[in-house]
């Protein structure tokens, strides 16, 4: 009793309160009684509204608690939690800030053993529930709230060293703990500005902003999680993200799970990883938006593990995502079906919202496979391409029998567009390695040539894949090349395996150019890149042999065009003109035979001069004039084969090939070396 003086605003009695320390500390035994008798004054003094009396004795349980570390103090810690909760309780912010303080301090205090019986349940619950405060004074309601979770922080610590760790990640006191932070963390004004690695703010602004300080409680929590309570922590995060509607706009959601990554312990990135799958399993049936605002947090987190952590988990995501993207190509046409001939506004707008899921799942396929190590990329492009919808090919594919051709076709699309981003900057030792058979067959297949957008997507992938020199960019575009020697274009010396792969799988390539040049609705995107990759085979595939082979059918491109049973329309036959003449321009400078170059050279200027629509240069510009007929064409206009021959006969080249034709090579699912009619292929 002496330490209380007779006028609370004395304060705390000093002397008196210097010889029950010494008491305490002499008499350890005492401790409990001493904090009882503290307990039930403290009591009376609340109910009695005594505040001045009431500051003193936390003042004096505080220091008692801070000089006396022995095993007795156990008993002594149940009489101060019960003081404790019972200013929690108190309607009075200044007891309940009170109370959190003193909390904190004991909470930072580390004990000699672990008390197996004491139960934090109530601060959970009481320290969330300040943590939501709608007090109707702002600077009160803050105040409040910035105990809160301080108390939190505090249990937290109390609870993660002690040996009853195991209690704090229930999912009873997670569901609570993590709302309460989430809810403080949204009134952050510029969410952008810290998502990044925990940063360290200044003191003055962690005590005042509720925002900072339930970012810090957060990002601490998080570090401290285990292999076996990590889903605990991360689910509460869902909810809370599902019940305040958070995912779109999903601004919020993002910056969380980067500020999940960045906070746990890299190898337990998977683990966040499967949650967000699992989630989005959950979702399915969700609004568009909600399902791509899933999938670009899906997105962050996937940049943001460590390239380790997720390789138990890779085909599991990329399975999720492609049953996704068929999902939601299913909702798109399922749309399109139910709408009748006046089509809504709402409906149109709900078809282009399944293309942002579309277009996020895409990104995020692309962007994970990119990210991937070499090993791995190549059986995600295997495992890809396995599920693109090709006639002929293996039942794993996406089935896509319900969604006829427009829906297959956007599967196709979708697929190989994400297969372009996993291909992208994908470098393998040998071509072989890069294009194996089960991987070039479906990539080549006649199925995927049924329109333009497709064909150039398949040309995009070949590009990727066979320029292992990076080339590429120097030959964009198609135009005839004054000196190809100022590109600086890099190669090696064709590999024995490469060889070999051209020996095995070159006519594969030929006649998919061949046939690719046909197709009626090409456009100037098809022919480039048609030329891109006839000058990549140079560049990276071609000993002597394959160059007679590539000449042969830049031959036979020409006679498409002279001949024309398929009765092209004038745009294509010059197109292919200028594709041929571009190209040999490009090789025979690339052999460097002086002849063929002079004869290349000869018919370019010809053309200049009486063909100007025979070069790219022309026919790819917007105004382009294109002839009325080709049939009076003198032969000077032409690339002639025993010219060819000719020359790079005088050069050592064994040429007795050129003279036979180039026939595409007849297959199962090319008869005749023609492209089979979409018809044919559903039908047999």
């Amino acid at each position: 009793d002496n330490i209380f003086p007779e006028d609370p605003k004395d304060g705390l009695v000093k002397a008196d309160m210097e010889k029950l320390t010494f008491y305490a500390v002499s008499a350890p035994e005492k401790l409990d009684r001493i904090g009882a008798y503290l307990a039930e004054r403290l009591s009376r003094d609340v109910v009695r509204h005594r505040y001045g009396y009431v500051l003193i004795a936390m003042e004096a349980l505080d220091q008692l608690l801070m000089a006396c570390h022995s095993q007795s103090i156990k008993p002594f810690v149940e009489s101060f939690l019960q003081m404790v909760a019972k200013l929690l309780e108190s309607g009075e912010p200044k007891l309940q800030v009170l109370g959190t303080n003193s909390f904190v301090k004991f909470a930072n205090i580390e004990e000699d053993t672990p008390s197996y019986h004491r139960r934090y349940d109530f601060f959970v619950s009481r320290f969330s529930a300040m943590c939501h405060s709608c007090h109707s004074d702002p600077e009160t309601r803050t105040e409040i709230r910035i105990a809160g979770i301080r108390g939190i922080q505090g249990v937290v610590r109390k609870t993660v060293n002690d040996e009853l760790r195991a209690t704090i990640w229930e999912p009873q006191h997670m569901d609570k703990i993590v709302p309460s932070l989430l809810f403080n963390m949204q009134k952050i004004e510029d969410i952008d500005s810290r998502t990044g690695p925990p940063s360290s703010p200044a003191g003055g602004e962690k005590e005042e902003n509720p925002a900072v300080l339930a970012e810090n409680c957060f990002r601490e929590l998080l570090g401290r999680a285990t292999y076996g309570n990590m889903n605990n922590a991360v689910r509460p995060v869902f909810a809370h993200l599902d019940h305040h509607k958070l995912w779109d706009p999903n601004e919020f959601a993002v910056s969380c799970f980067k500020i999940i990554m960045y906070s746990i312990q890299a190898q337990y990135s998977h683990h966040v990883i499967q949650e967000t799958l699992g989630h989005l399993d959950a979702r399915k049936r969700d609004s568009p938006r909600v399902r791509a605002g899933i999938i670009q947090v899906l997105l962050e987190a996937v940049a943001i593990a460590a390239k380790g952590s997720i390789g138990p988990t890779v085909l599991e995501v990329f399975n999720t995502l492609l049953k996704h993207l068929r999902l939601s190509v299913d909702f798109e046409l399922g749309e399109r079906r139910s709408s009748t001939g006046s089509a809504s506004f709402s409906t149109s707008s709900k078809e282009s919202d399944e293309r942002i899921v579309q277009n996020a799942i895409i990104q995020t396929i692309g962007f994970f496979g990119s990210n991937l190590p070499d090993y791995q990329r190549s059986e995600i492009m295997m495992f890809v391409m396995g599920k693109v919808p090709v006639f002929g090919t293996s039942s794993h594919s996406l089935d896509t029998s319900h969604l006829g051709d427009l829906g297959t076709r956007r599967i196709q699309i979708m697929l190989l567009r994400s297969l372009l981003m996993v291909t992208s900057g994908y470098n393998a030792k040998t071509i072989a390695a890069a294009l194996p058979a089960p991987f070039l067959d479906p990539l080549l297949s006649p199925s995927l040539m049924e329109d333009s957008e497709l064909r150039q997507l398949v040309l995009e992938i070949l590009d990727n894949l066979i320029d292992r020199h990076d080339n590429r960019a120097k030959l964009r575009g198609i135009r005839i090349i004054p000196d190809v020697s100022d590109l600086k274009i890099k190669r090696d010396k064709i590999s024995r395996q490469d060889v070999s792969f051209m020996k095995k799988h070159g006519q594969q390539l030929y006649r998919h150019i061949y046939l690719g040049c046909k197709e009626e609705d090409n456009v100037q995107k098809n022919f480039e890149l048609l030329y891109t990759s006839l000058a990549l085979i140079t560049i990276e595939l071609a000993n002597e042999e394959v160059v007679i082979d590539l000449i042969r059918l830049a031959i036979a491109l020409q006679d498409i065009v002279i001949i024309n049973d398929d009765n092209l329309p004038m745009f294509n036959r010059c197109g292919v003109m200028a594709l041929v003449a571009a190209y040999l321009n490009f090789l025979s400078q690339m052999i460097a035979v002086p002849a063929f170059c002079q004869h290349v050279s000869k018919v370019i200027e010809t053309r200049t001069v009486e063909a100007p629509y025979f070069l790219p240069e022309n026919i790819f510009k917007d105004k382009r004039t294109l002839p009325k007929s080709l049939e009076k064409h003198e032969k000077n206009l032409f690339f002639l084969t025993n010219k060819i021959a000719e020359s790079l006969g005088g050069s050592g080249y064994s040429v007795e090939r050129l003279s036979v034709p180039y026939v595409p090579q007849v297959t199962a699912l090319f008869p005749s070396g023609k492209k089979p009619h979409k018809f044919c292929l559903s039908s047999s």
